[in-house]
């Protein structure tokens, strides 16, 4: 729902209870808990941040009897268009002596005439 790729989800409580991490293997425990087992609520914070894509959505959890059935949850307010992955930074230039063409110093060590 979030296009997210690889997200880490905490409980946004100051405390730093992490529900999913986008590292594999370190959360899988979470995996068939209950919200309700780590104390969310209504009103409960989360945030959810996507490295890869460099941005973090704040979500708020909201109960409701009011949904259709079959449905476990639902989202409300504007879903963020997949951005994709972070472009790779610029490769720096080293400049020498104030010069950026490209060339190199001398490696030789053989007599010049």
């Amino acid at each position: 729902k979030f296009a997210m790729v690889a997200p880490d989800v905490q409980i946004d409580d100051g405390k730093g209870t992490i529900l999913i991490s986008s590292e594999e293997g370190e959360t899988e425990a979470n995996n068939h808990r209950k919200l309700s087992d780590f104390g969310i609520r209504n009103g409960t914070r989360l945030q959810a941040d996507d490295f890869l894509q460099d941005y973090t959505l704040f979500i708020n959890v909201l109960h409701s009897e009011d949904l259709e059935k079959d449905v476990e949850f639902e989202v409300i307010g504007d879903a963020p268009e997949r951005i994709g992955p972070k472009p790779p930074e610029p490769t720096p230039r080293n400049i020498s002596n104030g010069s950026d063409d490209g060339a190199q110093p001398s490696t030789s060590t053989g007599n010049q005439q």
